[in-house]
């Protein structure tokens, strides 16, 4: 299950995001692992006394990240790990530098395209 999360009401952060960094630290930090159950929406929105759509939108961004994995009625969990981290990592730091430049999502995938054709081998 998941361990303790805590939102807090008074911060600028919205509570999803609140929830999405914690359970991305407790992956981080190794106290969540591959194959780890994760909280039902409506327990978790319960125990930090949100609405269970927020808590719904985090295990999406989540899932979004992979680093969580829907499984419909048998809930969510933490997803298999890999390579996968690091590469999410760097397509999130990519994100917002090209976000941070005013690039739109169709001409920050154009330029990865691009990239990845000028780096092929051969």
């Amino acid at each position: 299950m998941t361990p303790r999360l805590s939102v807090d009401p008074e911060s600028t952060t919205p509570p999803f995001e609140q929830v999405r960094a914690q359970v991305t630290a407790l992956v981080d930090s190794g106290e969540l692992q591959a194959g780890d159950r994760l909280a039902t929406v409506r327990a978790l929105a319960e125990e930090l006394g949100i609405a269970a759509n927020t808590v719904a939108r985090a295990y999406r961004e989540l899932e979004a990240d992979g680093l969580v994995e829907g499984r419909g009625r048998a809930g969510t969990f933490i997803a298999d790990d890999g390579t996968g981290r690091a590469a999410r990592a760097a397509a999130r730091g990519y994100v917002d530098t090209a976000r941070s430049l005013g690039l739109d999502e169709a001409t920050a995938l154009d330029l990865v395209r691009q990239s990845f054709r000028a780096s092929a081998p051969g």
